[in-house]
């Protein structure tokens, strides 16, 4: 039996909790304010998915390693979808003019449509259309 997680929490550290929101709010994500406080705050990206951003102190308390120099170091991209082309560039637009800075030329070939951004804090953000999978439904990626 394959395993199926019904929501996904991704855990970022942040140096700045409200000047991250204020990034991501400009981009055009929303907040779950429950699970907001003042070490960290639930961005929603999808319906059951979310970004915890951290402040790095508190991060800390959930591992015994280093934090990684995000501005340095790359640990994890974070790969989200939107639903045309336009709205891959209205994302990454957005980010840049709320002070993130670009990552990747855009990608466009016939499978899918890319482009990325680093946020405040250094990560790296991969925003993507998929239209071959506008008529099949996402049943492909779940085997």
């Amino acid at each position: 039996m394959a395993i199926q997680s019904n929501h996904i929490f991704i855990n970022l550290p942040v140096k700045d909790l409200d000047r991250s929101m204020q990034f991501f709010g400009d981009i055009g994500f929303e907040f779950n304010e429950q699970m907001t406080d003042k070490n960290a705050a639930c961005m929603i990206v999808g319906r059951n998915i979310f970004v915890m951003l951290l402040v790095e102190d508190y991060f800390k308390s959930f591992t015994g390693k280093e934090l990684c120099d995000s501005a340095a170091s790359t640990e994890v991209i974070v790969s989200i979808t939107a639903d045309s082309r336009a709205g891959v560039d209205e994302i990454v637009q957005n980010a840049l003019a709320a002070g993130g800075s670009a990552s990747n030329d855009k990608m466009d070939n016939e499978f899918m449509y890319g482009w990325s951004f680093e946020d405040i804090d250094g990560h790296l953000w991969e925003v993507m259309y998929m239209p071959e999978n506008e008529d099949e439904g996402d049943d492909e990626f779940y085997g």
